[in-house]
């Protein structure tokens, strides 16, 4: 006897399948406060009414709460022993959700990354295994459609879980990875590796989620392309770049923006099309609604019972640097910033922000930092792992162009990666080698999908406040350390964040802890910049305006939608909009008028230059016109 087709298979052929959004966040929103997975069994209703929110907004598919229901991330709230309770309770509230709703969507078992590093030999694969196939088969049980292996991080732990689930049921198997860059995981996995692997090991389905967020950049189209023939692509991505506030993450990207998303995936072929952290029930009625107003039908691409779906985000960007600059001596270990000295006579100073490399090669920043220096600029900023990606370390960065290019650095210190002690251990490093400026940050949030813990002993107010004690000559213990350091420190200020009141304390408290100097994030409108420092009252240190020379109209949405803190007023986006394929020269000229319009204030003493894309010549451009305008102060 034939054995009938399963339905998630029909429903790829019938059309795009439109998946639910977040769960874990969502229920934080929700005011639930613990573990997520652990909602099913202390508050059923929370989770039936939030599955239920999403049937009704639209979703042919829905996921259970159960993420982090292995028994090893169960285990670290303990939890462990309840591990067939809490997959098998995520399964049947799911199921009573679908028939209160009376629709016919579709259940996915949802399956995250075991909890530990992985790659490095934290969990054995054998009792990687074993976590996998406990929890699977208490999901199984529970009556699932599929199963959704959500945001691996690598191939090898996929395929454990894969293994494991064959040996448990045929139902099928969506494998998500995160594609982080390079069209690899973030183990270096190649798409075509990784589509051969799934469909050897018996994969129904592999996808992408998680990651950034919705843009669908022209790498997009390069990613599908990597992809087999019988390939699908899977779109999950979160609600942009979160950001905390009041202890929680937010996601900026808006409904509207992500229903604009769901198009665009739906033309480049996307077969299933959702949403990760930060999305809600609104943001599926967004997508729901312009999927249906556009024709129903079937993804281009041919699809097999058992061809894996696949879907990718692109991180990357930037072009060659090719300016060779000559070296110059660096400054000797116990010379005193020089940044501080030029703000100080009355200079109006210029920096550029340049991110460390993603491998241990600096070549291209270093470069990028010569010809900043021939432009004009008097410092380089550089980021501490910036979007809490890995890079290299910005100390190593920091030393290796103020000795190959001679210009001074301004590094970026986070509270996220390290303890109070490791904190003041590298600072220390970082004076004993010369490095004199500094800003002191919280830190972006981890990605969900990551196995890396943040710390967060303290926020930016104490680092400044550890920094500060450091001058005096004391640790923040109080211990002498023989002779003060001389670190000039800045910190940051955002006069477009969500929550004003909020922000203004807090750069307020970071001012009264000592900070030298401000530095502001990208501001397009000058009210709204203005409006900010009339509040924040009188301010007796220089002050950064930070300038992002925007792109294009594309990258003009992204940094509105999907970069947390940055607000693009309507008239600047529709200013990019009709620039059309001149958008790069529009956004250079917008971000010299910023400039322009703020030369005279008496409390702004220079610029902070954000190059996206690694488009240091932009940059250089916009310093040799301020250069060319910009007449030296008195002191």
């Amino acid at each position: 006897m034939t054995r009938p087709r399963h339905p998630f298979l029909d429903a790829l052929d019938r059309g795009v399948i439109l998946a639910d959004g977040a769960t874990g966040t969502e229920l934080l929103a929700r005011g639930w406060t613990g573990q997520p997975a652990a909602a099913v069994l202390d508050d059923r209703e929370l989770v039936r009414q939030l599955h239920e929110d999403y049937i009704e907004a639209g979703a042919d598919l829905i996921f259970t709460n159960s993420f982090t229901a292995n028994p090893i991330h169960l285990g670290d709230i303990g939890l462990a022993d309840r591990t067939r309770d809490v997959n098998f309770n995520a399964a049947r509230i799911a199921r009573d959700a679908r028939e209160i709703r009376g629709v016919d969507v579709l259940i996915g078992g949802s399956v995250g990354p075991i909890g530990r590093a992985f790659a490095v030999g934290t969990v054995t694969p054998a009792q990687a295994h074993d976590a996998f196939a406990e929890q699977i088969g208490a999901l199984i049980e529970g009556g699932v459609d599929l199963l959704v292996f959500e945001t691996f991080l690598s191939l090898v732990e996929a395929r454990v879980a894969l293994a494991a689930a064959r040996e448990i049921t045929d139902i099928p198997v969506v494998v998500a990875l995160n594609f982080v860059s390079a069209l690899t995981t973030s183990a270096g996995e190649a798409i075509p590796e990784v589509v051969a692997a799934l469909g050897a090991e018996g994969a129904g389905g592999g996808g992408g989620d998680c990651g950034g967020g919705p843009r669908a950049p022209r790498g997009r189209r390069e990613h599908h392309a990597a992809a087999p023939p019988a390939a699908r692509l899977f779109v999950m991505p979160n609600a942009g770049l979160p950001r905390i506030t009041g202890g929680r993450p937010f996601y900026p990207s808006s409904p509207e923006y992500f229903a604009d998303f769901a198009l665009r995936a739906k033309d480049l072929g996307a077969a299933i099309i959702g949403g990760c952290c930060g999305t809600t029930p609104a943001h599926t009625r967004a997508m729901r609604a312009a999927l249906d107003s556009a024709e129903r039908m079937p993804a281009t691409v041919e699809v097999l019972s058992r061809g894996p779906v696949l879907a990718v985000s692109d991180t990357r960007g930037g072009v060659d640097i090719t300016a060779t600059p000559p070296a110059e001596e660096p400054p000797e270990p116990d010379e005193p910033s020089r940044l501080r000295d030029k703000l100080a006579a009355g200079q109006y100073v210029v920096s550029v922000e340049i991110d460390p490399p993603r491998g241990h090669n600096p070549r291209k920043a270093v470069e990028g930092a010569g010809m900043l220096r021939d432009a004009g600029a008097d410092a380089i900023n550089i980021g501490d792992s910036p979007m809490a990606r890995v890079r290299m370390s910005a100390l190593a960065l920091a030393l290796r162009i103020e000795r190959e290019v001679g210009i001074e650095t301004i590094i970026h210190q986070t509270t996220r990666d390290r303890n109070l002690m490791a904190l003041q251990s590298d600072l220390l490093g970082a004076h004993s080698l010369g490095i004199r400026n500094l800003i002191a940050l919280t830190g972006d949030p981890l990605p969900e999908a990551s196995q890396s813990s943040a710390v967060w002993d303290v926020d930016a107010i104490g680092f400044v406040r550890i920094l500060k004690r450091l001058n005096e000559g004391v640790d923040f213990a109080g211990n002498s350390l023989g002779r003060p350091t001389d670190f000039f420190v800045a910190c940051a200020a955002n006069p477009t964040a969500d929550d004003i009141d909020i922000e203004l304390r807090r750069v307020r408290a970071k001012l009264d802890e000592g900070a030298d100097m401000l530095m502001t994030q990208p501001v397009y409108d000058l009210a709204t910049l203005t409006g900010f420092f009339e509040r924040l009252g009188p301010v007796d240190v220089p002050v950064l305006l930070g300038i992002l020379p925007l792109m294009s109209s594309r990258h003009t949405e992204f940094i509105h939608n999907e970069l947390a803190g940055v607000v693009i007023p309507d008239d600047v986006r529709a200013r990019m909009r009709e620039a059309g394929d001149a958008g790069a020269a529009a956004g250079l000229e917008i971000a010299f008028e910023q400039i322009e319009e703020t030369r005279d204030f008496e409390w702004v003493s220079g610029i902070y230059i954000m190059p996206s894309f690694g488009r240091y010549e932009v940059a250089a451009e916009l310093i040799e016109r301020v250069r060319a305008t910009t007449p030296v102060r008195a002191g």
